[in-house]
């Protein structure tokens, strides 16, 4: 798998081969892929990553 992306400075290729396995691929909306950073590095690990999701932070509480 090659993967270009540009990160705001330049272009970066993601570069990885699995032995005896496959990458599990997100679903393609509108022509594009989206992934966030966790699952982007459970997808170039080999891991399932649909089984990553973003922890929820509570809003803090304003002080009265």
């Amino acid at each position: 798998m090659k993967i270009v992306v540009w990160d705001g400075s330049g272009l970066v290729l993601y570069w990885k081969r699995l032995e005896g396995s496959a990458f599990k691929w997100p679903p393609v909306v509108d022509g594009v892929m989206r992934m966030n950073s966790a699952q982007l590095a459970a997808l170039l690990a080999g891991m399932d990553w649909t089984r990553m999701h973003a922890p929820r932070i509570p809003q803090p509480k304003a002080l009265a």
